[in-house]
């Protein structure tokens, strides 16, 4: 019991930076962050991709072995290109942030960055997740029932 507890203490912390959201509760997020839209990407084109990148969990992270580079956050931001982790060798950090801050609750650092990110010439194609789950898909379902 006593293990559980210092084991408990110690993922605490962890726990409650990063937050799970609901479809419909990201959407609604992102449309007030100004994705709706935003470089011709429709709300459920950013909704579907959180949801095969990260299954909508801000705290969710993925190592890369082949460049030694890491995934942050609900949109999974890549810490090669657009954030510093302090830890990826030749980083760029073309978003100017901490990656940390892409694993919190509030999302508004990963919709910034990721407004960086199709800003480049690929666009969502950026996003491995999006090109094969979400491109030329009929993506209204993702914001299907949602009260925007």
């Amino acid at each position: 019991m006593k293990a559980l507890l210092i084991l408990g203490l110690f993922l605490l912390p962890l726990a409650a930076h990063g937050k799970i959201y609901e479809r419909c509760e990201l959407a609604r997020a992102m449309k007030r962050l100004g994705l709706d839209g935003y470089r011709g990407y429709s709300l459920g084109h950013w909704v579907c991709t959180a949801r095969y990148e990260s299954n909508f969990n801000t705290g969710a992270t993925n190592y890369n072995p082949g460049d030694h580079s890491t995934d942050y956050g609900i949109l999974q931001i890549n810490s090669r290109w657009w954030c510093n982790d302090g830890k990826t060798p030749g980083a760029k950090n073309a978003c100017r942030i901490q990656c940390s801050e892409l694993l919190t609750a509030d999302i508004t650092a990963s919709v910034n960055c990721a407004k960086r990110v199709v800003r480049d010439p690929n666009g969502m194609g950026a996003w491995v997740a999006w090109t094969k789950h979400c491109k030329g898909q009929d993506v209204s379902t993702w914001i299907r029932g949602c009260k925007l």
